[in-house]
This record gives structure tokens, sequence and C-alpha cells, in this order.
């Protein structure tokens, strides 16, 4: 997959098979529209284009909103779509000005103009241009003028249920963290840096490595203790993970802190990324630190048996 990031290193590609959009989380739904992009281009001789933007367009409209959360930091987003088969992935920096951009502007300037698009192959209920002016009647209308055809994926439908990056989200924040796997197809991830703690959890024997995410944007996963794999040091390991404040410590702040099983060294600095496997239980308080560990000591088991049971 070539990666050409910015408006003016868009290249034109002979008979160019477009889509376009954010495409957070890369799920089933955006599988399929870039594999009827992948085969119509095939079919036609030409190359599958996917034109996406950097940053969200929803940080730049409208910065002031705090709710905006991703499945995908950007180099995830990369690292998925390149095992699509995608040929060419366009990367425009998204700005205000460029937000004022109209769908037939869009059209007519960019993805026929620059790139030389031939066919469009859109998602169900896709909207582009200013204010999501853009529908899929327009772009039909447009079509004949500007030389390009235009196609309609249907929602994909799994076990009855629209898959859609929304409900993705909601099962995380729920910390259904496996439902949220089946949806997308894949484990979870999440990565950052490996920062100091205050250690507790080695006098407690369960060592832990404090995670500081790598984009403030990425969804967290709803606070609990989670089975993870962790990939770290060139290894994978299976992990223990605690999401949240140490209420038994009366610690209010939040933390993201997991005890690798079955590791020791040193990781500070280091990234480190976690893929959450199953939430084992909320986050709870105890009344002493022996209580704690005692039920430390079950989760331990819990999540070695949930990855026995993986691994048979």
């Amino acid at each position: 997959m070539k990666i050409h990031r910015g408006i003016e290193n868009i290249p034109h590609i002979p008979n160019a098979v477009v889509t376009t959009g954010t495409f957070d989380g890369v799920h089933p739904g955006h599988r399929t529209i870039l594999r009827r992009l992948k085969k119509t281009a095939e079919e036609t001789g030409g190359e599958s284009v996917l034109v996406t933007f950097y940053p969200h367009p929803r940080t730049v409209i409208n910065p002031d909103y705090t709710g905006l959360k991703l499945l995908n930091t950007q180099q995830e987003k990369e690292r998925l779509l390149a095992l699509t088969g995608l040929d060419h992935l366009i990367v425009i920096h998204f700005t205000e000005a460029f937000s004022q951009i109209t769908a037939e502007e869009y059209i007519r300037d960019i993805l026929v103009g620059r790139i030389g698009m031939k066919k469009l192959v859109i998602g169900y209920d896709h909207r582009f241009g200013r204010g999501r002016g853009g529908s899929f009647r327009e772009l039909r209308e447009m079509a004949p003028g500007f030389g390009f055809d235009v196609e309609e994926i249907p929602a994909l439908e799994i076990d009855g249920m629209a898959v859609s990056s929304t409900k993705i989200r909601q099962a995380l924040a729920a910390g259904e963290v496996d439902d949220a796997a089946e949806k997308l197809g894949y484990l979870y991830p999440l990565s950052g840096t490996v920062i100091e703690g205050d250690k507790l959890g080695r006098t407690l024997g369960f060592p832990t490595a404090n995670l500081s995410p790598a984009d403030p944007l990425k969804l967290i996963p709803c606070d609990g203790i989670y089975a993870v794999d962790v990939a770290a040091a060139g290894k994978k390991y299976h992990g223990m993970l605690h999401i949240g404040p140490r209420r038994t410590l009366n610690d209010p702040s939040h933390r993201i802190e997991v005890n690798l099983l079955h590791f020791s060294g040193d990781l500070y600095g280091q990234e480190i990324t976690l893929f959450f496997v199953m939430r084992l239980r909320a986050e709870m308080k105890f009344d002493n630190l022996r209580d704690l560990t005692i039920q430390m000591e079950n989760d331990k088991l819990h999540t070695e048996r949930i990855f026995k049971r993986l691994e048979e």
C-alpha cells in the first residue's frame, strides 16, 4: 500500500476506484467496502484508493467538544488498512479551510481533478462535504457530469445488527471487550509508553507496568480488571490489566497498569501494546491490602484459565 500525505502530494492514478471517509476501527463494514473496491479495481484494470483525513474532522470542526474517542490511532489505522490489500491510501490534512469545501468541490477538484476517479464506492448512508451536505442521491446526480460511476454498499449485518463504529464504542465503554472484538474482527488494541509508578504492585507480588496512552483521543474501555495480551520487548505475553482509580488506597488518580504473567524485566520508557481479551470484573474497594492481594491471586487464576481455554 502506497501512502500519500497532503493534497499537494496526491498523484494522478489511472482508472482510480475510490472510497472516502475516516474508517475509524477498520471494522467488517469498512472491510466490505474495501473488498468491493479492490474487486472493482481488478475487474477494470484500475487501482484501489482510500481518501481519509487527519486529524479527525470533528477535532477541527468542533475543537471544544471533548466527547470524541477514537478506535484507532493513525498508526493503527494505517497498519490495519495495509492488511486489506489496498493500493493507495491518501491522507488529507484536515483544516478549518478544508472543512468549508462543498461536496461538489470535493468531488470535482480532488477526487476527479487530482486523483482521476472513475468510480466511487461508498458505504451505506455516507455523507461528506461542508456540513455533511453530500449524499448518495447528490452523488448520482453529479456522476454523469464529472464522468464517474458511483456505487453504495448496504450496511453489513452481523447477528441482525448493522456493524458500526458507534456500536463498537458502546461495547468498549461498557467493558464488553469480547463483544467489541467480535464486531471489529480483531482484539481491541491500546498502545502507550511505560512510565514510573510507585512500585506498590511489586511489594504485593504483582509488579505492574504503568501505561501512558499514545493518543489522548484513543478510547479506553471502562474501569475494571481485564485479561489482555501484551506485546512488549519484541514478544507476546498474557497479562492482567487494571484500569481506574485505586480505591483500596483511596487514590483517585486514573491508572492503566498491567501485570505481565511470567515476565521479569524492566520496561520503563518502552512502548507496549495491550490487546483486550475479556473483562474479569469491576474495579473494587477492599478493606485492606491483604484482601486485595487475595483477590488479585484469584484474578490471576481466572486470567490463566481464560487463556488456557482459548488455546485449547
